[in-house]
């Protein structure tokens, strides 16, 4: 399993959000390349990067800060935020990040995302689902959770069968170190086969990390706040 170290900017700055909640962040004091450059130190071959400010904006705001440390990173870096256009992902490309993030934009304009997913192919375009349970169903919502499609992750995920990855998060256990939903992510597993999952949300300890059957998993808030040691979770998940 892969472990990617998350990584969320707010002008310019590493912050985590508790549940999506951009009033109820928390600012650690560290640099963005340094904090990269760490990961690296750690083990990581991979890093998720987030431009907060564009997820929230709908279009790019820290994308120059996010180029430059693609171009230097000692890893890969897989980056989201406010991707809308072909423009802007050819740009993270030609910059030297390995994967873009693509979500909203999924559920909004499919054929657009499948179009991105046949010129770029398959292993360069994550689709990043964020899910609601509603008796049991998992409901897709969009525009930073403050939307529901009204329709389930089953049906979202059915319309790109080009697709290879897919970064999965339960809103409820974002940000709440209440560990990982695994039935779902369990579930996802089976019905998703083509799929390699990345489990988000949730993730307290090295336990939540060896429990888990995903392909790979996103670890935030329980890094940043000295839970769980980078070193040791690669070591435990290689």
């Amino acid at each position: 399993m892969i472990i990617y170290p998350a990584m969320d900017l707010i002008g310019g700055s590493v912050v985590r959000l508790a549940q999506g909640r951009f009033e109820d962040a928390t600012t650690y004091p560290a640099d963005p390349a340094e904090a990269l450059a760490r990961f690296a130190e750690a083990g990581a071959e991979w890093a998720h990067v987030v431009d907060l400010d564009g997820a929230r904006a709908g279009a790019p705001v820290q994308h120059d800060l996010i180029a430059s440390l693609a171009a230097e990173a000692p890893l890969r870096l897989q980056v989201a935020g406010g991707f809308r256009t072909r423009d802007q992902i050819a740009r993270m490309f030609d910059a030297g990040v390995a994967r873009v993030v693509i979500g909203s934009l999924a559920v909004k304009q499919p054929e657009l995302v499948q179009a991105f997913i046949e010129e770029f192919g398959g292993e360069r375009i994550t689709l990043s689902l964020d899910v609601r349970l509603v008796d049991g169903t998992p409901f897709v919502a969009t525009a930073g959770w403050t939307e529901d499609s009204g329709r389930s992750l089953w049906d979202i995920a059915a319309l790109f069968p080009e697709a290879r990855h897919l970064l999965l998060t339960d809103i409820g256990r974002d940000g709440m170190l209440a560990g990982p939903n695994f039935e779902l992510l369990d579930e996802a597993g089976r019905r998703l086969p083509h799929l390699a999952i990345q489990a988000s949300g949730g993730v307290s300890s090295l336990g939540d990390l060896r429990r888990l059957r995903t392909a790979g998993a996103i670890v935030g808030k329980a890094l940043w706040e000295g839970r769980i040691d980078l070193s040791e979770a690669i070591s435990a998940c290689a």
